[in-house]
């Protein structure tokens, strides 16, 4: 087994598949709206729950809160979950506004202590309070999500059960940048895709034979 550093790994991915661009959006608000559609669904539904929302309001965050509630849910229902994913939209998006839409001024104003402000909102949990620290706020986090438990659990580091239990025993070198934090999260959902859903094929992959070294992971 080869060992290498998770900053190694960012560069392996990014060497054999290339940018991904992620998060894949066009505006804060859409990266929003997606990363609250994309729970507990499909990347597909989320995707055309998106789509409705952009079509009706252009991601104009004031024009998506004067929407009615039973319109919005209808928009979202592709996505599943419609009541609370309608919920939670207008829910983060009036926060975003309560501070007049000033990411920097929010950075400033919660410090260490942003990621508990947004798990205080209305349908954000740990993952997605993640996605907005790094897509958002430009915060360079790791984002434990299944593809990168089960991408980890193959690279040879026990305990990446949840969440939970890989945040708590796995972050980012300080090295990465914030570019990179944001390419790295899309290229393990990317290679997850590819070679990890079901059953998957890792094995047949270029990362087969490597391991993390799993002292360089806090």
């Amino acid at each position: 087994m080869q060992e290498m550093t998770q900053y190694e790994l960012f560069h392996r991915l990014l060497e054999e598949m290339g940018e991904t661009g992620w998060w894949p959006a066009e505006s804060k608000v859409e990266i929003v709206v997606g990363a609250i559609m994309i729970q507990n669904t499909t990347a597909a539904n989320a995707e055309r729950a998106v789509m409705n929302i952009g079509q009706v309001t252009q991601f104009e965050s004031q024009a998506i809160l004067d929407l009615p509630r039973e319109e919005l849910e209808v928009l979202v229902r592709p996505a599943g979950f419609y009541k609370n994913k309608s919920k939670a939209v207008h829910s983060v998006l009036h926060w975003f506004n309560e501070h007049d839409n000033d990411l920097r001024g929010i950075v400033r104003k919660y410090e260490s202590n942003l990621r508990q402000e947004l798990l205080k909102l209305h349908g954000v949990g740990d993952e997605t309070a993640d996605v907005l620290l790094l897509y958002i706020f430009d915060q360079p986090v790791f984002v434990a999500d299944k593809y990168a438990q089960k991408l980890y659990t193959k690279l040879g580091i026990p305990g990446m059960d949840n969440y939970k239990a890989m945040r708590r025993l796995v972050s980012l070198d300080p090295q990465f940048t914030i570019w990179e934090a944001q390419e790295f999260h899309g290229l393990i959902d990317e290679f997850g895709k590819l070679y990890l859903r079901g059953k998957g094929r890792f094995e047949e992959s270029f990362l087969a034979g490597y391991r993390l070294d799993a002292s360089k992971l806090e």
